[in-house]
């Protein structure tokens, strides 16, 4: 099995998953004046990769992964971060993710190799399932290693923001590879910033995302979901 090109197809902006039609919150930010040129934007991103809900979601991935099959454990994770995602319109986002993400892992599973553990799994996650756990277990299902792994999936969340900051700025596609080239560094730090923290250290200061995903959900003119 090629590792690498598993990992590349998880981290496609191409997987069926949805993740193009959300920005979360960055849509509501740009109407505002907020954030309306590259260097506003990536204050914010780097601001997200420091303190943001995305290193808690990135750290629950790493959590869905090392629990494998085990149910019980990927249920709790599961529910945890359910109950500490800040609105209800980035918890149906990851909810609506993660169930595409697990019918696609299931259906590119081989049935001769698929074992009574993973089937009890897909079967108790089925009613509802974020994005960071159904990538941890499928990037463990697929034998992509987890420093791997985490870094292709703070990687593709950068990526999904800075193609909607192109969008909605408006940016030139030069000026958002140069933004996603910078960040690479402070994408690196932050992988191995999240695999070392304890369960006790997942939290997140997402205030600022959450004031405006809530305020995207109520925006008169959207281009992306709520």
């Amino acid at each position: 099995m090629d590792t690498t090109q598993r990992l590349l197809q998880l981290t496609s902006p191409a997987l069926p998953v949805g993740a193009y039609s959300y920005s979360e919150g960055l849509e509501w930010l740009v109407d505002q004046g907020t954030i309306d040129n590259e260097s506003h934007l990536r204050t914010w991103l780097l601001q997200e990769l420091a303190y943001g809900s995305i290193r808690m979601e990135a750290a629950v991935m790493v959590r869905g992964y090392r629990a494998s099959t085990d149910v019980q454990i990927l249920q709790y994770w599961n529910a945890w971060l359910s109950a500490a995602r800040e609105t209800e319109e980035l918890r149906l986002q990851s909810l609506q993710m993660g169930r595409s993400l697990l019918r696609l892992s299931k259906a590119l599973q081989d049935p001769e190799h698929t074992g009574p553990e993973l089937i009890e799994v897909w079967e108790q996650l089925q009613t509802g399932c974020n994005f960071a756990i159904a990538f941890g277990l499928t990037a463990n299902l697929w034998q992509i290693p987890l420093e791997s792994a985490t870094l292709g999936y703070l990687h593709s969340w950068a990526t999904n923001l800075i193609s909607a900051g192109i969008k909605l700025i408006p940016l030139g596609q030069t000026t958002g590879q140069q933004l996603l080239f910078q960040l690479q560094p402070h994408i690196e730090a932050a992988t191995q910033s999240i695999l070392l923290l304890e369960d006790e250290d997942l939290c997140s200061c997402g205030w600022g995302i959450a004031l405006a995903s809530m305020a995207h959900e109520t925006q008169y003119s959207r281009l992306f979901r709520s």
